[in-house]
């Protein structure tokens, strides 16, 4: 591996941000301190910033080489999950119930460090590099609060990865094409007629009809979607009725549908809505089915891709360099950022054979990382976002 000097020498200070980010987690849209932490890290650095919602941190750096020139765009998400830290590391967390399960306090140390780096060579680059460090992804609500004002307008790409325990440290997967599904959850309410189970004919069986529904959705993946497409409508809740004897009148189901493409994202979800109104219309039941949009398909440009290779292939050997990475049905709302601009997001291996926290599941309590991959990581921004603008 051949880190660039100015990257390596940050190393303490990189790792000191996550291991405070990581000892002290908050959930989504309750980011407080970790946003106050960011804004004073980048008092210190001289950097510019102010708020994006209550939660999110919009900063930017402006190249001193000339006047004018490109925009690029960086992001970093900084919320946790509300689990338990099950390590026994010095850093673990100190809230109980919450825990960076998933890296994204080591997200947030390395843009930190990437932002250190780059406004040390303010003078070295013209244009301008906006950093995000961006609240409420593991609910798919904190990119569409900067893409809502406007902050990717103008950027010529916009940059992203998130570490993985998937692959060992010192590889990077650059994939072009789908990487992460959209998310969509779905509730359907269903109303009925009540009755004594014992005459059925008197009611209209909310709970019988909320069944017959969750069969019927099955149809749009096994009859209605090309073989090839990867579709997922899964129903993860059903409440229905009030008591053993009584025919329900009101149900609900709740579930969520995937998928990689826009097209077939469009199609799943209006079968959603018909195949609930129609199975309810049959059975003379009154239904309501409302949609909340948690994240689009997560589509990587090819030209971003490319450009992001070629970076890597300066920094590590190509074979560690991974093109086919997996697509995942989890979502990520960096899709969101996609949507308007062109970028990528890549995945930085942490795991590491010696350590088998390392290499635990995302979401689990043992997770963590080896903090040596956040120097790949931070190179990738910088060396990238130095690129975008016209020096490498």
């Amino acid at each position: 591996m051949s880190l660039k000097e100015y990257i390596v020498k940050e190393k303490d200070y990189i790792i000191q941000l996550r291991r405070y980010f990581h000892a002290h987690p908050e959930v989504s849209l309750q980011e407080y301190k970790t946003c106050k932490k960011i804004g004073e890290e980048l008092d210190t650095l001289g950097i510019p910033h102010r708020r994006v919602g209550e939660t999110g941190v919009y900063a930017w750096i402006e190249g001193k080489k000339s006047s004018g020139g490109k925009l690029v765009a960086l992001r970093a998400d900084i919320d946790a999950l509300a689990m338990e830290d099950l390590k026994t590391e010095p850093y673990r967390s100190q809230n109980q119930g919450f825990c960076h399960a998933c890296g994204h306090d080591a997200h947030t140390a390395t843009l930190l460090g990437a932002a250190k780096v780059l406004k040390s060579k303010e003078k070295e680059f013209s244009g301008q590099i906006r950093l995000f460090f961006q609240q409420a992804e593991e609910i798919g609500q904190g990119a569409r609060l900067f893409v809502g004002e406007g902050l990717l307008e103008g950027c010529e790409r916009v940059y992203g990865a998130h570490v993985t325990s998937r692959i060992p440290k010192g590889k990077v997967a650059i994939t072009k094409g789908p990487q992460c599904a959209s998310c969509d959850y779905f509730k359907i309410s269903i109303t009925g007629k009540g009755a004594h189970v014992s005459t059925p004919h008197l009611g209209v069986d909310a709970a019988y009809i909320a069944s017959q529904i969750v069969v019927n959705l099955q149809s749009i993946v096994a009859r209605s979607t090309a073989p090839l497409e990867t579709v997922v409508v899964g129903v993860g809740v059903i409440r229905a009725g009030t008591q053993y004897n009584i025919v329900a009148e009101k149900a609900e189901i709740e579930g969520t549908t995937r998928s990689f493409y826009p097209e077939i994202r469009k199609f799943t979800n209006e079968r959603v809505v018909e195949i609930a109104k129609q199975t309810a219309a049959m059975y003379g039941a009154g239904v309501e089915v409302t949609f909340l949009d948690y994240a689009a398909p997560l589509v990587n440009d090819e030209d971003a891709v490319n450009e992001v290779t070629a970076i890597a292939k300066g920094l590590i050997d190509p074979g560690d360099i991974v093109s086919d990475y997996p697509k995942s049905l989890g979502a990520d709302d960096f899709a969101d950022y996609l949507a308007v601009t062109k970028g990528m997001y890549g995945y930085i291996g942490t795991a590491n054979e010696e350590n088998s926290n390392t290499r635990a599941a995302h979401h689990h309590g043992l997770f963590d990382i080896d903090e040596e991959a956040l120097l790949l990581s931070c190179n990738l921004y910088v060396d990238y976002a130095l690129e975008v603008l016209g020096r490498a």
